[in-house]
């Protein structure tokens, strides 16, 4: 058995058939369309052209921000649905809404609602304490709970349909919504 049997046998290197340095003196070089004779903006490198520094396709300068808005709206962090998430914002006010700024970091519909949340939840909580606190009349706390309640209701039925029947258009709650859509810009 020889040892050449265990390797592949390679052709000895021939040129292409329309290398320019192969043909005879007599042929004409035929056109080589995949080298462009001329380097041109719209050429790559890998093609021949001269390489433009901070202006390639794949990482020039505005690729990062070009990329973000790309991203696939309809995705979050850990693969929950977006609609869930947004209504879940609500359900718990102040503390589902903190909970949500803090593990979601990548849905910026979730993030939104998480703001809204939490500016809209938070006084109404607060308010609602005060009520106990200074021995509000039970009928006064009663419409307290009752209106902290049919908001956060209102607004988590008002995020999941907006994320599952309109393409998640962000309902603004009046004066919160425009913080919150400016927090969400800042960050």
């Amino acid at each position: 058995m020889s040892s050449s049997s265990h390797f592949a046998s390679f052709a000895a290197y021939t040129p292409p058939p329309d290398d320019p340095a192969s043909l005879p003196a007599t042929s004409k070089v035929p056109a080589r369309p995949w080298f462009p004779t001329h380097a041109s903006q719209d050429t790559s490198y890998q093609s021949g052209g001269i390489p433009t520094f901070n202006a390639s396709a794949a990482g020039g300068l505005g690729a990062v921000e070009e990329a973000e808005g790309q991203q696939n709206q309809w995705e979050t962090r850990y693969g929950l649905r977006v609609d869930m998430l947004a209504a879940v914002a609500y359900l718990l006010g102040p503390i589902s809404a903190l909970a949500l700024l803090i593990m979601e970091t990548q849905n910026d519909y979730v993030r939104f609602h998480a703001y809204q949340s939490a500016l809209l939840t938070s006084p109404l909580v607060s308010i609602r304490i005060f009520a106990s606190l200074l021995q509000f009349p039970g009928w006064m706390r009663t419409i307290f709970t009752l209106l902290l309640l049919g908001t956060q209701v209102y607004m988590a039925f008002r995020a999941y349909v907006d994320a599952s029947q309109n393409g998640l258009a962000r309902f603004h709650f009046p004066y919160i919504g425009p913080i919150a859509e400016r927090w969400l810009e800042e960050e």
